[in-house]
């Protein structure tokens, strides 16, 4: 069976490997040790001046940035069910919250962003997806952080990452956290959060809120490349071989290249077939189909070409489906799903299969780079 969900993705068989091994103590420096290359590692891939990694899934880290970083009230954008939890974050927690609500499809924008923290000064952090998982939809965030910056520069900027850190280079120039998951692009077990913070933020966080979430007892723990809990030894172990295993096959400059050309691929093949692309701003992180058939396609997948792809949630449920393109996919695995996506829709009656799918993502892939003035980093 082929795993094609948005997360969790694949583990690489050297990655499976290096996490067979014996079992570390946390408090040895054998871990420590460890524990200090995937950090420095971790630095490179965030891009951010502090990192920090938690023992917990994705939302744990977003519960951190918001309990740290919160101090009055928190703005959220509400675009697919990952936005919605922000809120619900802060609500759980007794914070005033403001939320902006879109369709799942439909990206926010720098003006209501502005409109917003204009209107309440009370606002001193502002959440938001860099991709919103439930729909693939990516907003632009690089471009509202500068703008609230410019205008109100003490809110904290929280960019939840977890399907865009390892997918595509995040401009983290504005940004105050930035949270990324083990099973995502980083193609680990889930269980394992990342937190990239900027001075300003740890400035912000000064002795932390909370007790496990408490990220000034983080901070100093790790700098000292330890944890104030137990850590994740295992998942670790595996960050710092997927981080080693990236290298090896290039670099993060070309798995950003490498995932910008499938994701293009992938959506002009299904295109190709007469699908229709969902999010009005796709993510690079998945292609996101929405088609009265989504839930025939899913099943057809799964029992007969041994492809596991994700539905829809909530509304959606049964209106979309959602194939990954984070990490390292090879090609001709890629190339057997949208073949067997153009082979599905020939057992539902909706056309001939006659190889389309295929030959436009060979011709898109292989052939056409994305422009290196869109994108000057990507495709070098």
């Amino acid at each position: 069976m082929l795993l094609f969900t948005p997360g969790p993705t694949p583990v690489p068989e050297s990655v499976r490997l290096a996490m067979a091994g014996p079992t570390l103590h946390h408090r040895t420096p054998e871990f420590e040790a460890i524990f200090a290359e995937a950090r420095a590692k971790l630095f490179d891939l965030m891009a951010t001046d502090e990192v920090v990694m938690l023992a917990s899934s994705g939302t744990g880290a977003m519960e951190a940035a918001v309990v740290n970083l919160c101090r009055r009230k928190l703005l959220n954008v509400n675009a697919g069910k990952f936005g919605q939890r922000f809120g619900l974050i802060a609500q759980a927690h007794g914070l005033p919250n403001a939320e902006i609500v879109h369709d799942w499809d439909t990206p926010a924008t720098v003006e209501e962003i502005l409109e917003a923290i204009e209107a309440d000064d009370k606002i001193d952090a502002l959440a938001i997806q860099i991709s919103e998982s439930a729909g693939g939809l990516r907003h632009p965030v690089e471009e509202i952080a500068a703008a609230v910056k410019a205008k109100r520069p003490e809110i904290m900027v929280i960019a939840d990452g977890i399907t865009a850190v390892g997918v595509e280079r995040i401009d983290t120039t504005h940004i105050d956290a930035l949270i990324a998951g083990s099973q995502k692009a980083l193609m680990l077990p889930p269980g394992l959060a990342i937190l990239g913070l900027s001075d300003a933020a740890v400035e912000k966080i000064g002795n932390g809120k909370g007790y496990y979430f408490n990220l000034a007892s983080e901070i100093k723990k790790q700098r000292q490349n330890t944890t104030a809990y137990t850590a994740p030894t295992t998942l670790i172990i595996g960050l710092r071989a997927i981080l080693e295993e990236i290298e090896k096959r290039g670099g993060l400059g070309k798995l950003y290249c490498d995932t910008a050309r499938r994701a293009k691929a992938t959506r002009f093949a299904l295109e190709a077939l007469g699908l229709h692309c969902y999010p009005k701003t796709p993510a690079r992180s998945m292609t996101t189909i929405d088609d009265a058939q989504a839930n025939e396609i899913r099943s057809l997948l799964k029992s007969d070409f041994g492809v596991n792809v994700a539905g829809g949630q909530d509304h959606l449920k049964g209106k979309i489906f959602r194939i990954n393109q984070m990490g390292l996919i090879e090609p001709h695995e890629m190339l057997w799903v949208v073949n067997a996506v153009e082979l599905s829709l020939a057992k539902l009656g909706r056309r001939a299969f006659d190889g389309t799918a295929a030959k436009v993502w060979n011709e898109t892939f292989y052939k056409t780079m994305l422009s290196k003035a869109s994108d000057p980093e990507e495709c070098a």
